[in-house]
């Protein structure tokens, strides 16, 4: 979102109805005095849904069998495909989502272990281990999940070094932001047949698609369906009217931006 766009005599909040503030020019809005509100939290459900779908999906290869079955063909030619259970499940960035994320996973009994700047106190509520150093995660799971934020730090910070590290035949799984990835490394890793396969919720361009990306039948492909749920929505919306209500009573917003709070 960009400022100059907003013609208005005098702007005291901003209370954007997004989980993430990617797209929030945040640093001009703290230069002309504006505190921005985000929506965190109220996308945890649904993005992680997606995030869970897109993991099952990339391991078991249902939209080969989707696509088969869409063009009369049955499952002709579908070979046997890879199971969840005991699997490891990498999560780098173990906020709201990868939380989320990581509960409905275990019910496939995979095991969890995350990557964070530092382990999460209290330890969550559900069998997970921290790991300090992100190449050991890398070298140690069977799926990567990436719920980073993007910002400068982290993007294209998922590079051919990073997929170098992942195991042969892992899986890639991407709900964050596009950005977060090398496209060009995914791409090589996929062909190569580093990565077993991918999941995708998001792109570098959207909404436009690399279309190596679109002609490989080895990766889950969605577009950008992490938060298109009515109940989501209406969270976001609520969160939106709450951080309002709460700065006009004086009391200041209720989830302004982690930028604003250092």
């Amino acid at each position: 979102m960009v400022l100059d766009t907003i013609r208005v005599r005098r702007l005291d909040y901003l209370a954007a109805g997004q989980a993430c503030d990617s797209a929030l020019d945040v640093h001009a809005a703290t230069a002309r005095g504006i505190q921005v509100s985000h929506t965190p939290g109220a996308v945890d459900n649904a993005t992680s849904t997606v995030g869970a779908y897109l993991a099952i999906s990339a391991m078991r290869q249902f939209h080969k069998g989707e696509k088969l079955i869409r063009a009369g063909k049955w499952k002709a030619g579908f070979a046997p495909a890879r199971d969840p259970e005991e699997k490891v499940l990498g999560i780098i960035g173990m906020g709201g989502i990868g939380s989320a994320m990581a509960r409905r996973l275990i019910a496939f009994d995979m095991k969890v272990i995350y990557y964070n700047r530092k382990e999460i106190s209290p330890k969550p509520d559900f069998p997970c281990t921290y790991i300090s150093n992100q190449e050991d995660l890398l070298r140690q799971a069977d799926i990567v999940s990436l719920n980073l934020p993007l910002n400068e730090k982290t993007k294209g910070s998922f590079g051919k070094k990073q997929f170098d590290q992942m195991k042969d035949g892992s899986v890639l799984v991407n709900t964050a932001r596009g950005a977060v990835v090398d496209e060009e490394a995914l791409i090589e890793a996929l062909e190569s047949g580093k990565l077993y396969s991918a999941g995708l919720d998001v792109f570098p361009d959207e909404p436009n698609v690399n279309p190596k990306l679109l002609a490989m039948d080895n990766i889950t492909l969605l577009p950008h369906l992490g938060t298109e749920t009515q109940d989501s929505q209406k969270k976001m919306e609520l969160q939106v009217l709450d951080n309002i209500i709460s700065a006009l009573s004086g009391k200041g917003l209720l989830n302004q931006v982690p930028e604003q709070r250092k």
